[in-house]
Order: C-alpha cells, then structure tokens, then sequence
C-alpha cells in the first residue's frame, strides 16, 4: 500500500471516526456496541437487546452537516428499518437514540 492509498483509507474513516467519538464510549458500553463498520460518510453498529426489538443502528453525515440515524432489526439474511430520524444535531444523538431504543446511554 503506497503512502496515497493510506491516507484516502484514513481520510474516509475521519466521519466514521468523528461519530464514535460524538457518541461516546460510555454510550456505546451501556448500548451493547458491537460489530462497528464504517464509511465515507456513516457508523454503523449493533447494540444489545432493548424492549423496542433494535439491534442495528446507522448514523449517516448528511451534506448539511447534520445526522440521520436509522434504527433497524437484523435477524438472518433479513433487515428491517423499523425507525428513521432526520436533520439530527450531534448533541441531540443521544435522546433520540434513548427515545427509539427504550435504553439509556447515561447515568
């Protein structure tokens, strides 16, 4: 891999990165967070068991620098989105991702 390939591959997890951070450990501990996999412009992960049935979750960077976040539920070969939040500020992440899981992300 030649110095070019390695700093698009790191420039293309800077979002992916940026999200994580955004979110927080101590969230993504008490979520379950696990399987992270990012892109040039979104996180996506699962999460534990909740009373809402959500075991995935995909946190997309829009264009005017705000979120969507679609809560679905993975079960085999098949995914369902059973909710989707749009023109989501970075502070606001946590108590939509509290009202649409049931969980709570702090103490």
């Amino acid at each position: 891999m030649d110095l070019v390939e390695k700093y698009l591959g790191e420039a293309n997890m800077q979002v992916a990165n940026t999200i994580k951070k955004q979110l927080g450990h101590k969230a993504a501990v008490m979520m379950g967070a696990k399987n992270f996999v990012g892109g040039d412009n979104y996180l996506s992960f699962r999460i534990g068991r909740n009373a809402k049935g959500i075991n995935y979750i995909k946190i997309t960077l829009t264009s005017m620098d705000l979120y969507d976040i679609e809560f679905g539920s993975i079960r085999g070969m098949n995914y369902k989105v059973k909710y989707e939040a749009k023109g989501i500020y970075a502070d606001m992440m946590h108590d939509v991702i509290e009202q649409n899981t049931g969980m709570y992300l702090s103490l």
